[in-house]
């Protein structure tokens, strides 16, 4: 695997994955913002949670867009169509087991069964991230499968 390719190539997957996301909350579809609730993580400021959440994000693409490649070179398959079933398939494992533990790792989010306190008050997203909107399972599954379609469609493996 080329290095190179893989940290343009992740990054340009991560772009379009962050953007549908960012988008999705702009244009109310959903209330999830996944930078802020990973910024969150890391301090209570509401504005450098922003910035240091899309810090996370952005590495967060760049490996999972590592795994990505793997599956593409054990397999063999390099198209759009593999990548987006790629997506489909992290997107769905987001939502079915990333977002409802995620209360139990974040220190300022609410749990499912624990009201909000001083320090935690963010609302948990609940199974497929339902609590912040009916559409943000589509949301975040439309965002991860176009993740993996521009993977699969536009990473080539060295010397093809």
């Amino acid at each position: 695997m080329n290095a190179a390719r893989w940290l343009i190539v992740g990054f340009i997957a991560t772009v379009v994955l962050t953007t549908l996301s960012e988008g999705s909350q702009g244009l109310r579809l959903t209330r999830m913002n996944l930078p802020y609730m990973l910024g969150t993580m890391f301090t209570p400021d509401r504005d450098r949670a922003k910035v240091y959440g899309a810090l996370v994000h952005f590495i967060n693409g760049w490996l999972f867009s590592l795994l990505y490649l793997a599956i593409f070179h054990t397999l063999h398959i390099f198209n759009p169509f593999f990548g987006a079933l790629v997506g489909f398939a992290h997107g769905l494992f987001v939502l079915v087991v990333g977002l409802p533990v995620l209360p139990g790792i974040h220190p300022r989010m609410a749990g499912n069964t624990r009201g909000p306190t001083v320090d935690r008050q963010l609302e948990p997203p609940g199974f497929m991230g339902l609590h912040y909107g009916i559409r943000t399972p589509i949301t975040v599954l439309v965002a991860h499968i176009a993740f993996g379609a521009v993977l699969g469609g536009v990473y080539r493996p060295p010397g093809s």
